[in-house]
């Protein structure tokens, strides 16, 4: 008795896990727990038993039945709760759903040309830490301490030696530190002054600088440069000019001037009436900055440029107010799809 009640919890077992709808549960239950099933059966044989074997053959039959009947309530469960699961209705007919496509910002658009640009001359890209040293974006840029151009970018400082970069130009004095010429790079990034907030101006904008140094660097291949790039970035047909100006870094300084693309070099509100747009400053880097980062000015030379993202971005698509980068108005940002 004992070996059939083993053989029979082994096969109900077995048949019961590989039930996979109701009706083959039930078909189980009915080979089994029906009143002619194989359980209903050894009950039967139990008359063939002497009376001292019948307690624990009894013991053992009850064990079994219950034992078929929970394995039996659990699959049924387990069957009822998957077929619940109703799998979702998909319709192919139906038409896609259009999600809405965002664009880049329009100073990373007029960032990523610039860079295109710059590098199809063999122009790298660099970049550095916006919070930066006193000697690094000063000193060792031909700014001393008492120098009257220090006045002329109102500096956040966050401790007496350290200060938010006010330009890229600490870049070049790192890469200038870190490397021999030559070297051939722009630097874009972000940059802070503590200024007014307007139209014309912000208290975080970007800049790009670019820095040439080798032997025999001249102002005619910074004007070459600079004039490609216009023409490249703005229009082959525009004038340009060098202005005289200064800049602590670089002697001699210039600025570069080139023709109003919006009323032709007629005048008009964006060029104040002089029919000249300024684009961008340069010039020879000064021997003094050389003389601070342990170059030898009688054998290396070199030019430096600069440009600000936002007024590049204005003059180019004619936005009038610096503010509207920054103000996260989705009107805006869809006009440069």
């Amino acid at each position: 008795m004992e070996h059939k009640i083993l053989e029979i919890r082994a096969a109900y077992k077995s048949e019961i896990n590989q039930a996979a709808s109701l009706k083959q549960l039930d078909e189980v239950r009915i080979k089994f727990l029906s009143r002619n099933g194989s359980v209903s059966a050894l009950f039967e044989e139990m008359k063939t038993l002497t009376k001292e074997q019948k307690p624990l053959a009894g013991k053992e039959l009850n064990a079994l039945r219950n034992f078929c009947e929970s394995l039996f309530i659990a699959k049924k469960e387990e069957i009822e709760a998957q077929s619940s699961i109703v799998a979702p209705k998909i319709d192919l007919s139906l038409p896609g759903v259009n999600y809405p496509v965002g664009s880049r910002h329009i100073l990373t658009r007029t960032l990523d040309e610039i860079k295109s640009i710059f590098k199809s001359y063999g122009f790298s890209v660099s970049g550095g830490p916006e919070l930066e040293s006193d000697f690094n974006n000063f000193e060792a840029l031909n700014f001393q301490a008492d120098h009257p151009a220090r006045d002329m970018q109102d500096t956040f400082f966050v401790t007496k030696d350290f200060l938010l970069r006010t330009h890229t130009s600490p870049v070049q004095i790192r890469l200038m530190q870190n490397n021999k010429p030559p070297i051939r790079a722009i630097m874009p990034g972000k940059v802070y002054r503590n200024e007014a907030v307007s139209s014309r101006s912000y208290c975080l904008f970007h800049q790009v600088e670019g820095l040439y140094v080798d032997k025999h660097v001249t102002f005619a291949e910074l004007k070459g440069t600079l004039v490609a790039f216009a023409k490249e970035f703005y229009g082959s047909n525009l004038k340009y000019r060098f202005r005289p100006s200064y800049f602590p870094f670089t002697e001699p300084s210039a600025e570069m001037d080139i023709t109003c693309f919006i009323c032709g070099g007629k005048g008009c509100r964006v060029c104040k009436n002089s029919g000249w747009l300024e684009v961008l400053g340069c010039g020879m880097v000064d021997p003094n900055v050389f003389v601070k980062i342990g170059y030898d000015p009688e054998e290396i030379t070199g030019y430096a440029f600069g440009m600000g993202i936002e007024r590049t971005a204005m003059l180019k698509y004619g936005i009038t107010d610096i503010r509207t980068f920054f103000d996260n108005d989705i009107r805006f940002l869809n006009q440069f799809k």
